[in-house]
């Protein structure tokens, strides 16, 4: 099968994805129709269909694709030879501003999280969980190597930075005083801090 269905060279399940995240932030998931995709998308319900087998499938998949950013990112921040305060700086940083670049699969997850079929929830909870255990391994090894705090327990330093990035779309704007980085940098420095022993 073709990967487009016009001139343009964006492949069709690209330009699904594109039409989705759109009306889904503008509209609400539960409020988009799979007719109102198809035809921002410029494409037929049987595309839709042969790329992804429900709307629900694309509301997992404006998701996925973030974490499977997100996790890469990670996990070569986790993986490179730097000493453990940086490389826990860097991941606080990173899932800021990946986060604020995905700001719509932000919000869309998060206000429509409980419209995915029960198999699809257990996925995301499943692929969220092994991003968060792997942040969380790296505050245990700056913890357990003396260069961190053990005074709080890695989970609730976990749960407390991530609490800040999940409200991010609630508040942050691009026309806003601070930019994605600078964002990303104050977050990790409050993080740090709060580690320091």
């Amino acid at each position: 099968m073709a990967r487009t269905t016009d001139g343009d060279g964006t492949p069709v399940p690209q330009r699904l994805l594109a039409a989705a995240t759109r009306l889904f932030a503008d509209h609400g998931y539960d409020r988009t129709s799979v007719q109102e995709i198809v035809e921002a998308a410029g494409v037929t319900k049987g595309a839709l269909y042969h790329y992804f087998g429900s709307k629900d499938d694309l509301l997992h998949e404006v998701y996925a694709r973030m974490l499977r950013v997100q996790q890469e990112r990670l996990d070569a921040i986790a993986d490179a030879d730097a000493p453990v305060e940086r490389r826990v700086r860097d991941a606080a940083a990173d899932v800021v501003v990946t986060t604020i670049d995905n700001l719509d699969d932000a919000s869309i997850f998060f206000r429509s999280m409980h419209h995915l079929g029960p198999e699809k929830n257990k996925q995301v909870r499943a692929e969220r969980r092994r991003y968060h255990e792997r942040f969380r391994a790296l505050i245990e090894e700056g913890q357990e190597s003396g260069v961190f705090s053990t005074a709080t327990p890695a989970d609730l330093v976990v749960d407390y930075h991530f609490g800040s990035v999940h409200h991010l779309s609630t508040w942050y704007s691009p026309e806003g005083p601070l930019t994605p980085q600078q964002v990303a940098d104050h977050l990790a420095d409050l993080l740090l801090r709060a580690l320091r022993p």
